[in-house]
């Protein structure tokens, strides 16, 4: 059995995410002691370095959910066909590397722009998606999420909730909890969301007029420039 700061140092994962995959049962203690200390065994584990995997890939943690959770799930199969997909990815990068070195030593005359293309990767993944996630189940949440509109007006709408609370400090317990929330969002949805990046969300919502305007137009003026302040104020969970 591990605790969470054991397979935080073996991982490299914070323990506020593994906190998170618990909360939202994508990786959930074997037990959980008296004193409230969670512990994993060797299946934990096993589950956890098939999530890496799939992050590793940029699945979204609940498309990877659905498809651990799914009774037919073959991990064989799924393993060989993640392998076939990082080695492509490993190749794509190779050509992009050997790319740049051809500008470097023969100048710009060589660019070769054919090796950003990501067509047979992105094909190649989305057949693997339907081997692992051929159940209604899947395809049920494939549909319920595939209208990238809706997430935004969810995403949008978390703005909306903190523009309600510039009346209080920006590290007030109210304003942290909507702006943890928020951080949970993202990576749930979008990429995992770690707090530098957060931090560097924040500094782009108030420099970026877009994003600033935007926010603002959600939760009122100055909502963005609020949410920089809070999430600056982040406390750090060890």
């Amino acid at each position: 059995m591990k605790t969470v700061k054991e397979i935080s140092r073996l991982t490299g994962i914070s323990v506020r995410t593994l906190h998170y995959y618990d909360e939202i049962n994508l990786l959930t203690p074997t037990k959980t002691t008296d004193a409230g200390y969670r512990l994993y065994d060797d299946t934990a584990l096993e589950r956890l370095h098939r999530i890496l995997l799939f992050r590793e890939l940029k699945f979204p943690l609940k498309e990877i959910k659905t498809i651990l959770d799914n009774t037919d799930f073959d991990a064989k199969s799924a393993l060989k066909e993640q392998i076939a997909l990082l080695e492509m990815q490993k190749n794509r990068l190779d050509e992009i590397i050997n790319s740049a070195r051809e500008i470097l030593t023969k100048g710009a005359e060589n660019m070769n722009f054919s090796v950003f293309d990501k067509t047979e990767i992105e094909s190649y993944a989305n057949e693997a998606k339907q081997k692992w996630g051929h159940t209604d189940v899947y395809k049920e949440y494939e549909q319920k999420h595939s209208d990238f509109a809706e997430t935004a007006d969810e995403f949008m709408q978390f703005f909306a909730e903190i523009g309600k609370l510039k009346h209080l400090t920006s590290d007030s317990k109210e304003v942290q909890a909507l702006i943890r929330k928020l951080q949970n969002f993202i990576t749930e949805n979008y990429y995992t969301c770690t707090d530098e990046i957060l931090k560097q969300l924040g500094q782009m919502y108030v420099a970026d007029e877009r994003f600033k305007n935007n926010i603002d137009k959600a939760g009122g003026a100055g909502t963005a420039e609020f949410v920089a302040k809070a999430i600056q104020h982040l406390p750090k969970i060890d």
